[in-house]
């Protein structure tokens, strides 16, 4: 009970502190973008969206990979799968 209560105020502090990060923004990022046309805006989603999507996956690619070889360590600890090695 305790462990999670300190839990939900660890939570809790952590999303109230980055409020105040939201605030903060490139100053001359924000100008270009006010004044750009509609073309500008969405290559600047784009552009978002290209730098964002290839560290997702691979860190999507990387938890797959450490659960599975996790999973197999397991195995190979209680001796169902000998011999199978990475």
């Amino acid at each position: 009970m305790r462990k999670s209560l300190e839990l939900a105020a660890f939570t809790l502090l952590l999303l109230l502190t980055a409020l105040p990060a939201f605030s903060q923004s490139c100053a001359l990022c924000y100008t270009q973008a006010a004044s750009a046309g509609a073309r500008m805006i969405q290559a600047l989603k784009s552009g978002i969206l290209i730098l964002v999507i290839p560290p997702t996956l691979g860190s999507v690619g990387m938890i797959f990979i450490v659960h599975h070889k996790r999973n197999q360590v397991r195995r190979n600890e209680c001796g169902d799968e000998p011999g199978q090695d990475w």
